[in-house]
């Protein structure tokens, strides 16, 4: 898939592609995901010193992982923003936790009297990292790798996808779009699972990122539009602006708004690329500091952010992982999307 190339620099378009989880449950795994991580930077174009450095990180977090969560899953996965492409990495675990995650990136420290070297390589050599950990409630790492000199971002609207168990594909995607600085975030499930939903959420991503500035019930309509050919589409678009949130959903999208109170946002029954009443669209306030938050029906809608301290102020890759990893069911594809209502947008 393609997205258009941005006109100025606060019109950016980002493609999330799926990625690989690598399941990490026995220390012959590790080298497994270091040898995918390594091949997955240099086909993204770095070079071999980078690719090698990325190997590392991944090693060294699936090794804690086996060393001290009994296991976890890593997913390495391409993240493009017009002619630009970041390497993301999700280290995720249900193991013990941790107290004080900063000194544990201090090369040196272990929490089992070795000698520490693992969590220490992540600040010293990712162009972004971020984690979220709480004693019993597991530990979540994400850090994204460019060439050195370029810069890198965890701060801005993304998520993740996962397909169901026994699927090589993903029917759920995801999309991020700025016009004129304004974040428009997309989640889309297609219907069914496989190739063929794949084929309709795919085509929702490119027709969103295609589409010239509009409302975020203008952007769903030129999805409904383009989805014509497929099996269809549970679409949801959410725009950030002027201290307001603009939604418009078709299907069965969930969204949220996590702040000083939660609410939950309007989708209206029906489906993308399949003719039914007209589209609509609902806003809501938003304040700097909210979470909105989109999932597909591969998630539980039994959730708060608020039984995870601290987690809302973590970046979006983060957050996306921590949601995953507890809500989401092996039984369908998943995606979870989150959009950060930052200081400019509100």
């Amino acid at each position: 898939m393609t997205s258009a190339e941005p006109d100025r620099p606060d019109d950016r378009r980002t493609l999330v592609e799926d990625g690989t989880w690598y399941t990490v449950d026995h220390p012959s795994a590790v080298g497994s995901v270091r040898r995918g991580a390594s091949t997955a930077a240099r086909n993204l174009g770095l070079d071999d010193e980078r690719a090698a450095e990325v190997g590392l990180v991944v090693s060294e977090l699936a090794t804690n992982q086996c060393r001290h969560a009994g296991g976890g899953s890593v997913l390495v996965r391409v993240r493009r923003t017009g002619a630009e492409a970041a390497l993301d990495v999700l280290a995720v675990d249900a193991g013990p936790g941790m107290r004080d995650i900063t000194a544990a990136m201090r090369d040196g420290v272990s929490s089992r009297g070795t000698l520490g070297i693992g969590l220490g390589t992540l600040p010293r050599l990712a162009s972004a990292w971020d984690a979220w950990t709480s004693p019993g409630q597991g530990t979540v790492i994400a850090a994204t790798f460019v060439a050195h000199g370029a810069t890198a971002d965890l701060a801005a609207p993304t998520g993740v996808t996962r397909p169901m168990t026994g699927q090589d594909v993903c029917g759920d995607a995801l999309a991020v779009r700025h016009d004129d600085g304004a974040p428009s975030l997309l989640v889309a499930d297609g219907l069914g699972h496989g190739p063929l939903a794949a084929v309709a959420s795919g085509a929702a991503v490119r027709a969103f990122l295609d589409a010239p500035p509009g409302s975020a019930v203008a952007l769903l309509e030129r999805v409904h539009g383009a989805l014509g050919g497929t099996r269809g589409a549970a679409v949801s678009v959410v725009q950030a602006s002027g201290g307001v949130l603009r939604h418009a959903g078709l299907g069965n999208i969930a969204g949220t708004v996590h702040g000083a109170r939660s609410r939950g946002l309007v989708s209206h029954p029906g489906i993308a690329g399949t003719r039914g009443r007209p589209l609509r669209e609902t806003t809501y306030p938003v304040e700097p500091g909210d979470v909105v938050v989109l999932h597909s029906d591969g998630l539980t809608a039994r959730w708060s952010l608020a039984d995870y301290p601290g987690l809302a102020v973590r970046s979006p890759l983060v957050v996306a992982g921590v949601l995953l990893r507890d809500h989401a069911v092996r039984r369908d594809d998943s995606c979870v999307a989150v959009l950060p209502i930052p200081r400019e947008a509100a």
